[in-house]
């Protein structure tokens, strides 16, 4: 089985996750076409995504030409698919406003229906219901084969009209969420109908890069988050937080792991409230630095405004490492409140304070306890392969479905 996966701007590094997934499909002996839109303007860290990056077929490197050239094709060849490729853009743009952008998507999509033709392809799978699911939701109108996608949030549960989330769940083979809660959002959106072809298949890791944990050290707190520097993922407030708990914990210590736009207010805020030898600005760092910050920390704090299922806190978790996040999304489904970390209100900064000082005080004996029941309960949950198993179970099961 071919399986071409339709992406957006790949490899990036906050997006390791669906790396790790295709590399666990092609260990299943699926093969993976990489069909990203655009490579990442953003430099490379870890060689993995180096590595990665080598094995794409950037589909806007054809260049214009190309891209009519294939559209224009698949017109003199199959008008009457081009015509319903056509009348489905004209929807997708007037839900989003978006109409040039939508016929780039167009074109887009004739270049991968062709492509995904010539190589075999058996199914087109896309990440984020977003423009790459668009891409492959035309590209099936255009004669390629159909399309799944993995939908995280929250980016498409933010704008599911625009988006024309419920058109992309209605015209799949079949649609992913990450969590339970992203199930309950596509289906809020699709037909109900489509309800039974939403399946949940959760994000992995790769149980076997996380060996053992390391003992908690004993001494001040460690806090870290991990992530990038947007608004959603709410520094700010733990900032904020962290400038309440140090009047009472002077050397507590937190390293922002990460890089983004709000880079410089981060600095700020950190230098308005007197915090500069309190918190560590690390820059992005590659898997095995990630997973070092992660074991010189006692907890991993997700201050997350909206998220889908953070991959962080799956990694954290790995690690032996208890998790201090907010109570958004799919997150309280692996995060159990004063079992495997703790769970506060998202933009209280006030009650995220008050939670790191309770941590301050938790014998380090029990936040370990906690660490391990948190290890056992991602690995139980999250193991890559087994993921990737139920993935490509769906992945025959559709195309078997196709060829009748």
């Amino acid at each position: 089985m071919k399986i071409a996966y339709v992406l957006n701007t790949y490899p990036q590094p906050s997006q390791s996750f669906i790396r790790r997934e295709i590399q666990a499909l092609e260990r299943q002996g699926i093969e993976v076409m990489r069909l990203p839109m655009r490579p990442s303007e953003q430099a490379l860290v870890d060689p993995g995504d180096q590595a990665e990056a080598r094995l794409c077929r950037y589909v806007l490197r054809a260049g214009a030409a190309r891209l009519l050239f294939d559209f224009a094709a698949t017109a003199f060849r199959a008008p009457r698919r081009t015509l319903v490729a056509v009348r489905l853009a004209v929807q997708l743009a007037r839900d989003s406003g978006a109409w040039l952008r939508t016929l780039v998507y167009l074109l887009e999509a004739a270049y991968v229906a062709r492509f995904a033709r010539a190589e075999g392809c058996d199914h087109l799978h896309a990440h984020f219901g977003t423009n790459a699911t668009a891409v492959a939701l035309l590209a099936a109108a255009l004669g390629g084969p159909g399309y799944s996608f993995t939908s995280h949030g929250p980016e498409e549960f933010d704008a599911p009209g625009p988006l024309s989330l419920g058109l992309k769940v209605d015209r799949a083979r079949f649609a992913v969420a990450i969590s339970s809660f992203g199930r309950s959002q596509l289906s809020r959106w699709a037909s109900f109908a489509a309800w039974p072809r939403i399946q949940v298949v959760h994000c992995g890791i790769e149980p076997a890069r996380f060996p053992v944990p390391e003992p908690q050290s004993e001494g001040p707190l460690r806090l870290v988050a991990i992530g990038r520097f947007v608004e959603q993922k709410g520094q700010m407030i733990l900032i904020e937080a962290l400038a309440q708990a140090v009047l009472h914990l002077s050397d507590l210590h937190l390293t922002l792991v990460g890089d983004g736009p709000m880079r410089g207010d981060l600095e700020a805020a950190i230098a308005r409230h007197g915090l500069r030898a309190n918190v560590t600005l690390s820059g992005w760092l590659d898997e095995a630095g990630v997973r070092a910050a992660l074991v010189e920390s006692h907890v991993l704090v997700m201050p997350s405004f909206a998220e889908g299922l953070p991959m962080v806190v799956m990694e954290a978790m790995a690690t032996g490492r208890p998790v201090l996040a907010t109570w958004v999304a799919g997150t309280p489904e692996l995060v159990l409140a004063e079992e495997t970390g703790w769970l506060v209100p998202a933009g209280d900064a006030e009650a995220l304070s008050a939670a790191i000082l309770r941590m301050a005080q938790v014998p380090v004996a029990q936040r370990a306890a906690m660490g391990q029941a948190a290890r056992q309960r991602v690995l139980a949950r999250h193991d890559i392969d087994r993921e990737a198993a139920r993935l490509a179970a769906l992945f025959a099961k559709a195309v078997e479905g196709a060829r009748g």
